[in-house]
C-alpha cells in the first residue's frame, strides 16, 4: 500500500493511493477521493510518531559508480552524516538555491523508514525493522564542500534541501518485488532530460548492512530515516529547473529550484 501525508482543506491528513487518486483516512473524511493536484504534499510519514522523523541519517559515497565518478575508493565502512527535520519538504515543493553558489546538484536516493525500535539488530533480521520505503532527493551544494568523506553542514543540512515522497510504500510490498529493495532502478530527469540512472544493486553497503551498522551503536526509532546514497550522474541544477527523482516501485518525486532572492 502507498501512504501519503497531505495538506487539504486547512488540515493535515493521512491518505492512501486508490485507483489513481488519494483516499483520505482522516475519520471525518474517511473514504473521500481527491485528485493528486488538489492537495499539498508533505513528507510521507503519516503514522509516524510526531509526524516527523527523529533522526535522518544520510550515506556518503555508497554507490561504487559514484565513488568512481569522484575518483575515490569505495569506503570500507559506511560514511554517514545527520540531517535535521527542517531540511525535509514534500513532493511538488520548492528547493531554494542560494544566489551565490555555482554548483548545486540533486542526489536521487532510496529512503528507508524505520518501523520499530532497533538496537543491536542482526543483518539477517534487519528487514523486520523497516516500516517502508520512499524516494528522497539529497541536494548538495558543492561550493561549500570541504571533504567528500565528511560533508559539512552547509553542503547538505539546509532548509528545503531534502525533498522526500510522495509515497511511503509498505515494506512488504517492496520486499515482494523481484530482487526486493536491492534491485530497484533509480532515475533523475532535469527539465524532462534523463541525467542520472542507476540501481540499488550497486550500493556498497546494502539496507540490512546499514541497519545492522547503525543499530550497533545507536538506537533507531520508528520514523527514523536512512538515505542510502546516490549513483553517478549528478549535474548542476539552475533556478527554474524541474527535477524528478524516481525509484522503481516506490514513486516519482518532483521539485522545482527557486532562487534565494
Amino acid at each position: 500500500m502507498k501512504h501519503a501525508r497531505i495538506a487539504w482543506a486547512g488540515a493535515v491528513h493521512h491518505a492512501i493511493e486508490r485507483d489513481g487518486k488519494l483516499e483520505l483516512q482522516t475519520p471525518a473524511f474517511k473514504g473521500r477521493l481527491l485528485n493528486f493536484d488538489a492537495v499539498g504534499w508533505l513528507p510521507p510519514l503519516a503514522d509516524m510518531p510526531l509526524h516527523r522523523p527523529r533522526t535522518v541519517l544520510a550515506l556518503a559515497i555508497n554507490y561504487a559508480d559514484h565513488a568512481r565518478e569522484l575518483a575515490f575508493k569505495p569506503p570500507e565502512e559506511p560514511l554517514a552524516f545527520a540531517k535535521g527535520a527542517a531540511s525535509l519538504i514534500g513532493h511538488q515543493a520548492f528547493t531554494v538555491r542560494p544566489d551565490s553558489v555555482q554548483n548545486m546538484h540533486y542526489e536521487c536516493e532510496l529512503a528507508v523508514v524505520i518501523g520499530r525500535e532497533a538496537k543491536h539488530v542482526r543483518k539477517g533480521d534487519a528487514y523486520d525493522f523497516v516500516r517502508g520505503y520512499t524516494v528522497a532527493n539529497d541536494y548538495a551544494i558543492r561550493d561549500y564542500l570541504e571533504n567528500w568523506y565528511r560533508p559539512n553542514l552547509r553542503v547538505k543540512n539546509r532548509d528545503t534541501c531534502t525533498p522526500i515522497g510522495p509515497w511511503l510504500v509498505d515494506a512488504a510490498d517492496v520486499h515482494q518485488l523481484s530482487g526486493g529493495p536491492m534491485a530497484l532502478k533509480l532515475q533523475t530527469t532535469v527539465n524532462g532530460q534523463v541525467t542520472q540512472q542507476g540501481s540499488t544493486a550497486d550500493m556498497v553497503f546494502d539496507v540490512p548492512t546499514l541497519i545492522e551498522y547503525f543499530s550497533s551503536f545507536m538506537t533507531l526509532y520508528p520514523g527514523d530515516v536512512i538515505l542510502t546514497g546516490t549513483p553517478d550522474g549528478v549535474v548542476d541544477c539552475p533556478v527554474g529547473a524541474e527535477v524528478v527523482c524516481s525509484v522503481q516501485g516506490i514513486g516519482e518525486l518532483q521539485t522545482t529550484m527557486v532562487s534565494e532572492s
